[in-house]
């Protein structure tokens, strides 16, 4: 192929032919060669071409997949993920529809790698499925190959190992998801999952930061499409109540999900146990014995500002 190109700069220096300094020069790709039009002079040879290459060597038609690199590297795998096979055995090779010699990436990869590229997959899928960031898929993925490497949960299954992992990268990077959470968007049971994430805690010598009931209003109000005036006053409900002892041994969640439940049933936009049970994943029977308990302190739980559409004499006692 061979285009004008007008005279540029190559390192610093314009080139131009100096019988015709001002006629545009030639470009031959093919040569690399910079020539004038005029009178035929070479002004410029070996000349790099910085254009796409637009090569492949995939099995697919060339025009269908024009991408000139392979994935990007991977710094979890052994390597970085850069392997190249450089020799097929012409006994053991198998052609395409186009008679082209077809490559088996797999090969280039040892199993220990795959199971490693199988494990983060599984992982970006979760994270994709939960909305998260991809910081937490990244965070997940290394928390992964530290397990992997120290080879001491050898026999547990890599979806309890991936979840586990999520689960922990979710509350380091400040996004709690519950088990619950995480158990319907993996492949393994809650209480397996829970037996794995203390392995890893165990394994890793690191804690994670307790979860509060403040970790899950704002997500759980918005998916229960209430204001932020019942968020709130759900928040400090639950603060107060946690802070006044009167839901010992419940769970930040549970105790999360009764308190938008009394802040709700005070205001205009009232929602029932088994809404905020489906959106929280508590059961209603948790939701109502956790009720229990802050009701009879109800007058001391509401801020002082809020505008009661129902008053707490008529609030539901359970």
């Amino acid at each position: 192929m061979i285009t004008c190109r007008m005279p540029h700069d190559l390192r610093g220096a314009q080139i131009a032919c100096p019988e015709h300094p001002d006629t545009p020069l030639v470009e031959d790709y093919h040569a690399g060669d910079l020539i004038c039009p005029e009178c035929g002079l070479v002004v410029g040879d070996r000349v790099v071409d910085v254009g796409t290459e637009w090569r492949t060597f995939s099995n697919e038609k060339s025009n269908k997949d024009p991408s000139r690199v392979g994935a990007a590297e991977n710094p979890l795998l052994e390597g970085g993920d850069l392997s190249t096979m450089i020799a097929l055995d012409p006994k053991d090779t198998q052609m395409d529809e186009f008679g082209k010699p077809m490559y088996r990436n797999r090969r280039t990869m040892n199993s220990a790698d795959r199971a490693l590229l199988n494990a983060f997959r599984e992982i970006t899928q979760m994270g994709d499925r939960l909305n998260l960031p991809k910081m937490v898929a990244d965070r997940a993925s290394t928390l992964f190959k530290q397990v992997n490497d120290t080879k001491s949960l050898k026999g547990r299954s890599n979806d309890a190992v991936c979840s586990a992992c999520m689960y922990i990268a979710c509350r380091q990077e400040g996004v709690p998801r519950t088990f619950k959470e995480i158990c319907a968007v993996s492949k393994v049971s809650k209480k397996e999952i829970g037996r794995v994430f203390k392995l890893i805690l165990k394994t890793l010598e690191t804690n994670v930061e307790l979860i509060t009931t403040g970790d899950f209003m704002s997500r759980f109000c918005s998916n229960l499409s209430l204001s932020s005036k019942i968020q709130k006053a759900a928040t400090h409900i639950a603060r107060k109540a946690v802070d006044m002892y009167l839901v010992p041994g419940r769970s930040p969640v549970s105790v999360a999900a009764a308190a938008i439940y009394m802040a709700s049933q005070a205001s205009e936009d009232k929602k029932t146990q088994k809404e905020i049970g489906d959106i929280a994943g508590v059961a209603e029977v948790t939701i109502r014995q956790a009720y229990k308990l802050m009701y009879p302190k109800a007058h001391e739980l509401f801020p002082e500002d809020f505008k009661f559409a129902t008053p707490i004499e008529q609030l539901p006692t359970q």
